[in-house]
């Protein structure tokens, strides 16, 4: 059963709301002084908390209960705290809303406004303790995963990435074509890198070339090799990337650039092993593990005649799909706190601006920004407007993000007062929501 303890000095306040909490099923649990309530949270499984503000008839100051709620916050950071009291002060409840306090009431409380606030946070507490322990499992997971396997120091924490990472693990034994696929810029490279560190063939080399980044007809000459004079300018025997690869991981990056006399070629050395320099005649044999990667749709590209069928199933025998950044949205922050270095760091508006973005270049525009970030940014901080995201440098606009008096009030009415229900119709924090009832002057309903 949910557990609520009440931390307050009159034993009638404590009765009453024992009386309240339990008609609506919520078990409660009393103490009447501040070491009695520290105490009893290291002796019950507690849900929450309401702790009075004053513990002695001729103090007003709040300091006692300021004082509780910073013990309890120590040792139980995400415990939810309401902070009850007959003398409220706005200033104290903004101080307190920023340093972690879950909500603040005032002495003769309304009843369903309490009971609103209670049910609010313990559903909140809920989902954040389900939240936690999915994270913990996940990051044992992940553990795991990178003390079995090299992982070439890979950071990420999402669970997308997560599986991606695990099926190349797994298939990196296998001595076989494995295609990935993925936008560009998602880190396609990283993961053919760990099949690679993983394999059979991890101490031999591994050679990386970007089809797309080739002449069409250097890409040939490229991947055999070719003999001298065998086209303008060679005036060498030079070695293709299958040669250098030999013994190792060969990664062929934009696969769907390849042109169809080169697809043919591929094709033979994948089945054999065999092939012939650009120029040449003499078959050579290589032995070489063939990764590639594309942004491209292959079967959209096989239906067009610009690439071949039987080249698609012998490179896609195994397929990691990466998905885009936007879709892996857990790997943003542990990114960015990885190419911020530790000398600089996020404010929360770059950390919100960060995860609200769609990132349509993937983890390269990313890294991109952060760079731009740590030059223009003052004082080690990183604000949204150094992160040269489009979207979120503008100005200010009345609305939805900026609610005036009226619509400030009309929520508070709605709500029966309670911040946390308010705050959540007005789009706001309640840290947010507290700062404009200072600036505007407005009281709490009652």
């Amino acid at each position: 059963m949910r557990t609520v303890l009440v931390i307050d000095d009159n034993p009638a306040v404590t009765t009453a709301l024992e009386v309240l909490l339990s008609l609506n099923e919520i078990r409660s649990v009393s103490a009447l002084s501040p070491e009695q309530g520290l105490a009893m949270l290291e002796q019950e499984a507690i849900d929450l908390v309401i702790a009075d503000m004053n513990f002695h008839l001729d103090t007003t100051s709040g300091e006692e209960g300021i004082a509780l709620f910073r013990a309890i916050r120590a040792r139980h950071p995400d415990l939810p705290v309401i902070l009850l009291t007959g003398w409220t002060r706005l200033e104290t409840a903004v101080e307190l809303v920023k340093a972690g306090a879950a909500d603040y009431l005032a002495k003769p409380w309304d009843d369903q406004k309490l009971l609103a606030t209670v049910e609010n946070l313990l559903e909140l507490a809920e989902s954040t303790r389900e939240v936690t322990r999915l994270k913990r499992a996940r990051n044992k997971s992940q553990d795991a995963l990178r003390a079995r396997f090299d992982l070439r120091h890979l950071v990420f924490a999402d669970s997308a990435t997560e599986r991606v990472v695990e099926l190349a693990c797994q298939v990196a034994r296998a001595d076989l074509p494995v295609l990935i696929t993925g936008p560009n810029g998602a880190g396609k490279e990283r993961i053919a890198e760990i099949v690679h560190a993983n394999s059979a063939v991890k101490n031999g080399p591994f050679i990386a070339v970007n089809c797309g980044a080739l002449p069409n007809d250097l890409i040939e000459a490229e991947l055999f090799g070719a003999d001298a004079g065998a086209y303008t300018g060679a005036n060498k025997a030079r070695e293709g990337r299958f040669e250098l690869a030999d013994g190792g991981t060969l990664f062929l990056d934009e696969i769907g650039n390849l042109p169809l006399s080169g697809q043919i070629k591929l094709l033979r050395v994948l089945e054999t092993g065999q092939f012939e320099r650009l120029g040449s005649g003499r078959t050579r044999t290589v032995k070489v593990r063939v990764l590639s990667a594309t942004n491209a749709d292959l079967p959209v590209m096989i239906r067009e005649g610009r690439f071949r069928e039987d080249l698609f199933y012998r490179l896609n025998v195994i397929e990691l799909a990466l998905p885009p950044l936007r879709d892996r949205t857990d790997d943003i922050l542990p990114l960015a706190h990885h190419f911020l270095g530790d000398d600089v760091r996020l404010a929360d508006d770059s950390r919100a601006a960060l995860l609200a973005h769609t990132w349509p270049g993937n983890v390269r525009e990313l890294k991109n920004a952060i760079q731009r970030a740590r030059v223009l940014c003052r004082d080690g901080v990183v604000q949204p407007a150094d992160l040269g995201l489009a979207a979120f440098v503008r100005a200010p606009v009345r609305g939805a993000d900026e609610p005036d008096r009226a619509a400030i009030e009309a929520a508070l009415a709605r709500a029966r007062g309670v911040i946390s229900q308010a705050a959540s119709e007005l789009g706001l924090s309640r840290q947010a929501l507290y700062r404009r009832l200072e600036k505007l002057g407005i009281s709490i309903p009652g």
